[in-house]
């Protein structure tokens, strides 16, 4: 899989070479070419795998600018309330990622998240803390949590 889209950067840089240009959206454009030659022999060479990881990474992409979104509607109409009543509270949210990158890249998505922060990973990295502004139901964020960003996480790159 990785070998794939190192394939797919040298056809990037390829097309850079052939028209003179390296400028980022040259090269953008030349992965877009690079990803579509491949999609086309991809039975004859076996990257079939390849395009459908490739589509739930963009799944999770497009999840992440829909929360992205949505939050920070959420946050908005909690400042302009004339009265602020909140309930914060740090929640413990057992992980079912467990690779390094896959944490990271989940602490990352709720941090970058308006309203949520990332505080701590337990020693075991199976808990990771979770800072929010508003939690009224804690169970209900944590099932948004593993129903959304972990399972497009674990779909995207297992």
């Amino acid at each position: 899989m990785t070998s794939l889209f190192l394939i797919n950067i040298l056809l990037a840089l390829a097309w850079g070479a052939v028209t003179g240009s390296f400028s980022e959206v040259n090269l953008a454009f030349g992965f877009i070419l690079g990803f579509g030659a491949l999609y086309l022999i991809r039975e004859q060479v076996g990257t079939a795998a390849y395009f459908h990881r490739f589509s739930k990474a963009l799944g999770l992409a497009i999840l992440f600018v829909y929360e992205l979104v949505l939050s920070a509607w959420r946050v908005a109409m909690i400042v302009l309330r004339p009265k602020i009543e909140l309930q914060p509270g740090i929640i413990a949210f057992p992980l079912t990622v467990d690779r390094d990158f896959e944490i990271t890249m989940l602490a990352n998505l709720i941090t970058l998240t308006p309203g949520t922060l990332s505080v701590d990973v337990s020693e075991d990295r199976k808990t990771l803390y979770v800072h929010c502004i508003d939690v009224p139901d804690p169970q209900a964020t944590i099932d948004d949590i593993k129903n959304g960003f972990e399972r497009k996480i674990l779909e995207a790159f297992r």
